[in-house]
């Protein structure tokens, strides 16, 4: 039985995964069509690894000494929302990678923190089970998202999808924002 912070969690996961996932693949035509090549596409994709991987570490430990945890991960949220409605000021390559250090911040600050919040809460006996529905659902919605993203850009364009992804962002942050009020309860 899923109980109510973890259907918080798990809800605003998936927003979060739809937003992220309508860019997928379709990261490489943007980055040529802003004038990078192969070179600027694994620049920018490195920078957002490097920094979030360095700075899940930091964030890691900083969740586990925090009262309220939750605070981080909706600032994260609140942050990835900013830089992704970021892409739509990006012009040149280098503009890429300040909005992918922007997304590597806000994804250090929400992920590790919403790993143990969920660890937490998750209100199953078998944790591999809790795991595998967590993961699995990001899995099928970035799967279904890549399609909807490459309509979308088909049809319309980038800049109609960034204006999505921003806006499917924007909800993910609210919807985890419930996590607070929950929080200060417990």
């Amino acid at each position: 039985m899923v109980n109510r912070f973890e259907r918080i969690l798990l809800f605003g996961a998936g927003l979060w995964y739809l937003g992220e996932g309508l860019l997928g693949p379709l990261f490489a035509v943007f980055t040529e069509r802003v004038g990078g090549d192969i070179f600027d596409i694994t620049w920018a994709w490195a920078t957002y690894l490097i920094i979030s991987g360095l700075l899940y570490v930091i964030v890691g430990r900083l969740t586990d000494k925090m009262h309220n945890a939750a605070k981080l991960m909706v600032a994260g949220y609140v942050l990835n929302a900013i830089f992704t409605f970021g892409y739509l000021f990006v012009t040149a390559p280098h503009h890429l990678f300040i909005v992918q250090a922007g997304l590597g911040v806000a994804a250090a600050l929400a992920a590790p923190t919403w790993d143990a919040l969920y660890g937490e809460h998750a209100g199953h006996k078998n944790v591999g089970y809790a795991w595998g529905l967590a993961d699995g659902q990001s899995q099928i919605i970035y799967g279904v998202a890549v399609i909807i993203g490459g309509f979308i850009v088909s049809a319309y364009s980038f800049t109609t999808l960034f204006i999505i992804m921003g806006i499917i962002q924007l909800l993910s942050a609210l919807a985890q924002m419930r996590i607070l009020a929950l929080s200060r309860k417990t």
